[in-house]
């Protein structure tokens, strides 16, 4: 216990940055993930191909190598010039979003096509088939892996220590510089990756139980 009180500024500090990352990341990644999987399931040819494109090119890129381009590549454009934290909230989000995108088209296929076609025949076009009819269905089939994404980015939350920020991947670095012991350090760590991904596991079963009932 006296590893976690003596050092509270440093987990506090770390699991605060993890949390921000995790936040924002998955709001842009659902975001991106949305319009990328409507783009994988459109009757526009051009749209079906670019959306397909972006999920096999980001998909099958590491993730530590998209968060080095964006450390070190990005700079070197001499564009707007932006904090660590919020390119490696960028290339979490891009990297994310394919698995969203994905984990959607696997929902979007269990609508019946009956109920696209009947929007079609009453006039939607298919923005709104998408947002009014295919959409709400698909959330509510695809909560538990949906949900096993948004955990794997907890954990991908990690890989950004590697790149100057600041969050719960870095916390054993910074008290090895204090003598603390490292297993102690990564004990903790853990326990505390454990209880958020519980709460996201009790937010799911809440989910389901809520989108249930609904159906």
């Amino acid at each position: 216990m006296e590893t976690l009180f003596n050092n509270l500024d440093l987990f506090a500090l770390g699991f605060q940055n993890t949390l921000l990352l995790f936040a924002v990341s998955a709001v842009f990644a659902l975001g991106i993930g949305i319009v990328v999987g409507a783009m994988r399931v459109s009757p526009v040819p051009v749209m079906r191909a670019f959306g397909t494109l972006y999920v096999n090119l980001v998909r099958n890129t590491p993730l530590t190598l998209l968060m080095f381009f964006f450390a070190f590549g990005y700079p070197k454009l001499h564009l707007l010039k932006l904090p660590y934290t919020t390119l490696a909230i960028i290339a979490l989000s891009i990297y994310t979003a394919t698995y969203v995108a994905e984990v959607l088209r696997s929902g979007f296929n269990t609508v019946p096509t009956g109920q696209a076609e009947a929007a079609r025949a009453i006039g939607l076009p298919f923005v709104q088939t998408m947002t009014l009819v295919i959409m709400p269905q698909a959330f509510r089939a695809v909560i538990p892996p949906m949900m096993s994404v948004f955990i794997a980015l907890l954990k991908n939350t990690t890989v950004a220590a590697g790149f100057s920020v600041a969050e719960a991947g870095a916390i054993r670095a910074n008290l090895s510089e204090r003598g603390e012991p490292a297993i102690l350090v990564l004990l903790w760590v853990a326990l505390f990756f454990v209880i958020l991904v519980g709460v996201l596991s009790v937010l799911q079963r809440y989910l389901e139980r809520r989108w249930r009932v609904l159906r």
